[in-house]
């Protein structure tokens, strides 16, 4: 089934509105997504007619949440009590180095990222390491920006490695991480594997249980939600073994002057008051994708990107990084051109890109790259916003040349 995408925009008010008095063509859906008008009516609703005091205490408000918590977890393959809910996916990555981290690493342990990563799935690694006397270590890439699993089986070898920790789809690259095949040989080696899945849950069918993760994290805001929430799944018997991340009363069933006994996940684990509204609108996205299909998204997504890489691959000057197959996901470089202004002068032409590091800066440092501009798609994009971006940097080339 293929997506009707301009059907599509006429759910999402934010695209309806002109750019520079042009109309809006936005391509930075990796960075944050539009929300539908039925997704931001939930936050209306609840805030207007909902909202109490001590709404912790209302039944309605219980019942929602744990419906809302069904909800995101049936998206994904897992029961309620695996789903955790999060500011954002980074609080998710840092709950799982602070309360799963600190109980099972020990000095000499590895840590095995992938070079791909955002830093919100390396900072919290790096602050474990320090504060327990573990290391870093990385899977390599190949030429083309794929996972070379050879380097992540020599550190396997070791017998050290604790945790491996990959993105699913890298934010910079577009880079499919064989997920299925990575926590199979970790788990072969007795390792923890956890997915920052922010780049895939949006775009492409995630199942945690034939995917067999112990950890996933991804947020709202990226997939039609909300900001403000995000997810931690943990396999059911691994979170009942950790310890609460931030403690309060509301983490415990009792608490005393010297101990105290906790509840059981996922409550252990949310030691605030409960984000009755962002739940409840990030359910609401969850629908909105599910009435769609995450199929027909994921084919639309994969349409996408390669036509975009067909287009933007005829124009001079112009280096694409990254695998053919890829996430929505394209970053580049334009000869003589620095990023951020490609992404300056495209802007007051109303096409809306990013460009900068990503937040992956390391990544750049591996591939000596500067900075590089990305485009990225989603379900309210089309092929024509594609042909009109490519005709808008062969247009910034010309110029750039004109001026040599």
């Amino acid at each position: 089934m293929l997506i009707d995408a301009a059907a599509l925009r006429q759910d999402f008010p934010a695209l309806r509105q002109p750019v520079a008095d042009r109309r809006r063509i936005y391509l930075d859906s990796a960075y944050t997504s539009y929300m539908p008008s039925i997704v931001q009516e939930v936050l209306d609703n609840y805030h207007r007619q909902s909202r109490r005091a001590f709404y912790r205490l209302d039944p309605a408000h219980s019942h929602s949440l744990q419906v809302a918590r069904g909800t995101v977890g049936s998206f994904i393959g897992a029961s309620a009590e695996e789903v955790v809910f999060m500011r954002n996916g980074t609080e998710a990555i840092n709950l799982v180095a602070g309360a799963w981290g600190r109980v099972n690493l020990r000095r000499g342990d590895l840590i095995v990222v992938s070079r791909l990563e955002h830093h919100s799935n390396l900072t919290p690694w790096q602050l474990l390491t320090r504060e327990v006397g573990a290391e870093l270590a990385f899977i390599e890439l190949l030429p083309d920006g794929s996972l070379d699993l050879c380097s992540l089986d020599r550190h396997l070898a070791t017998g050290r490695v604790k945790l491996v920790a990959t993105a699913h789809i890298s934010n910079v690259l577009g880079t499919l991480t064989p997920v299925a095949e990575i926590t199979r040989r970790a788990h072969a080696m007795g390792s923890v594997v956890l997915l920052d899945a922010a780049q895939s849950v949006p775009h492409v069918p995630v199942d945690v249980r034939a995917l067999d993760v112990d950890f996933v994290a991804f947020t709202a805001h990226k997939m039609l939600g909300p900001t403000g929430i995000g997810v931690l799944y943990g396999k059911r018997s691994v979170l009942e073994m950790m310890p609460p991340f931030l403690a309060s009363g509301s983490v415990a069933d009792q608490v005393g002057y010297r101990e105290s006994i906790w509840k059981k996940p996922p409550a252990r684990f949310e030691p605030w008051a409960p984000p009755s509204a962002d739940a409840e609108a990030l359910a609401a996205a969850v629908r909105y994708l599910q009435g769609v299909g995450m199929e027909a998204v994921a084919e639309h997504g994969r349409t996408l990107v390669r036509y975009a890489l067909h287009e933007l691959a005829q124009i001079d000057g112009l280096t694409i990084y990254g695998p053919r197959e890829r996430g929505p996901i394209v970053a580049f470089t334009l000869e003589g051109i620095s990023s951020s202004k490609v992404a300056a002068l495209l802007g007051r032409q109303g096409i809306v890109i990013r460009a900068g590091l990503h937040n992956a800066q390391p990544l750049h440092q591996y591939l000596s790259l500067a900075a590089t501009a990305r485009v990225s798609f989603y379900l309210y994009n089309a092929e024509h916003e594609i042909d009109t971006l490519a005709d808008a940097l062969v247009t910034l080339v010309a110029k750039a040349a004109g001026r040599k």
